[in-house]
């Protein structure tokens, strides 16, 4: 029940988004994360147990807080960018809500990546490096959102030069899908629980439902309300490829009546 709950918060927030403006649109873009946050965290507490998910959630944040003020300092790997103030408190120069939001996506990217490994590959390593790859290209998807509607808000701003995608560096893509891909790829290593052998296999029907919503939500907001048809195309048809492909091998693996051997089955669920 709890997963839902902050699911439907998470998403009357974002509906309202549009409708505001200055210090209220900030505030609602910190409590949309909250609530996202949430809605992912219990649903991994659920499945997983809550052990697992505060490690996960740990991992993923500190991960993103990492690679942020590496990147604020460095410009590797992202490229060169500073934060504003509109965002809050920060830590390292890095508004506490974005390593929050790093694993508020982080953990849905697992899932999504562990849905097309059980359906690729059998070889545990292969399905951990698939579940690595397509999660961290799921993040790099989202961000195809993310940044030119933050740094329209001027939540932060880019000084690199070089080729970019609707104002954004190309750097930063690579950057997501670097960080990314290790993220997703620790997260799919930390240890299964007992809880998580009993779990359905539909269990992953929360994470899977904030993804879908992010995509058409997002591709709909910059065609409707902020006018930015490229954003909304960039950001759809990457993270859009992504989900519509996991759904089609899903069918896949029904219509062929997939179950696996007992062994396949338990380490299935134990990937949830």
């Amino acid at each position: 029940m709890l997963p839902w709950l902050a699911t439907a918060v998470a998403v009357a927030l974002q509906i309202t988004y549009p409708l505001t403006s200055g210090d209220r649109r900030a505030a609602v873009t910190v409590l949309s994360v909250l609530a996202f946050l949430a809605a992912a965290v219990s649903h991994a507490a659920a499945v997983h147990g809550p052990a697992w998910a505060a490690a996960a959630t740990a991992l993923a944040a500190g991960t993103g807080l990492l690679a942020e003020s590496v990147g604020l300092r460095t410009g590797w790997p992202f490229g060169h960018y500073a934060y504003g103030s509109a965002l809050g408190p920060d830590v390292a120069r890095v508004p506490v809500v974005v390593p929050l939001a790093w694993a508020m996506m982080g953990l849905p990217a697992l899932v999504l990546g562990r849905r097309c490994a059980r359906s690729l590959v059998r070889a545990p390593a292969a399905r951990w490096a698939v579940t690595a790859l397509v999660g961290g290209a799921t993040l790099t998807a989202w961000d195809l959102f993310l940044d030119p509607q933050m740094v329209a808000e001027g939540y932060w701003a880019w000084s690199s030069g070089g080729p970019a995608l609707n104002g954004i560096p190309l750097s930063n893509a690579a950057g997501w899908l670097l960080v990314g891909t290790l993220l997703t790829g620790a997260l799919a290593a930390l240890p299964a629980t007992a809880r998580t052998a009993t779990a359905a296999p539909s269990a992953d029907r929360v994470p899977m439902a904030l993804l879908g919503w992010t995509c058409a939500s997002s591709a709909l907001a910059n065609l409707a309300f902020f006018g930015r048809p490229g954003v909304a195309l960039a950001g759809g048809a990457a993270m859009g490829s992504l989900l519509g492909l996991t759904v089609l091998l899903g069918r896949r693996d029904a219509a062929r009546g997939w179950a696996g051997t007992a062994r396949e089955r338990d380490l299935a669920r134990s990937e949830l």
